[in-house]
């Protein structure tokens, strides 16, 4: 195996088992990577993501602000969240929302034109939801007299 055929095959093996969501769209926001804990975070299969719209995972609410940002990704090729952490609630095939964090990669073709964006997806809800309720435990304190 050439060294080039042994990264891939590790890039892959690291991708597929990592605990977090990992998945990559299109110039067009259609899924096209999937990994497993995808599956097991959002309860799509790669079956039923791939080919799909983000949509598949962004509130409705959401939307409009969402697509408004990526399209202009898309163009400019350029995103002030490619470095920092990013925070936004996501939806379950069941409707339920999610808390999440993720990074992101802009993915170019080899002539530095976008090709897509890959993203690196953690839940945070539970901890959310600590922070929450210890925010209204001090609320509750504060306003003892």
């Amino acid at each position: 195996m050439h060294d080039s055929q042994s990264q891939e095959w590790l890039c892959n093996r690291i991708v597929a088992g990592i605990g977090d969501a990992v998945m990559y769209s299109d110039r067009q926001g259609t899924i096209r990577y999937w990994n497993a804990a995808a599956e097991k975070m959002f309860g799509y299969s790669a079956t039923e993501a791939l080919g799909q719209s983000l949509d598949l995972i962004i509130p409705e609410n959401l939307r409009g602000r969402h697509w408004e940002g990526y399209y202009r990704v898309m163009e400019s090729g350029s995103s002030r969240y490619s470095i920092d952490l990013l925070s936004a609630p996501a939806l379950r095939k069941d409707g339920t929302r999610l808390s999440t964090e993720f990074s992101m990669a802009l993915i170019r073709d080899d002539e530095g034109g976008m090709l897509g964006v890959a993203a690196v997806i953690r839940d945070v809800s539970a901890r959310w939801q600590r922070e929450r309720e210890l925010k209204e435990r001090i609320r509750v304190l504060e306003a003892r007299p």
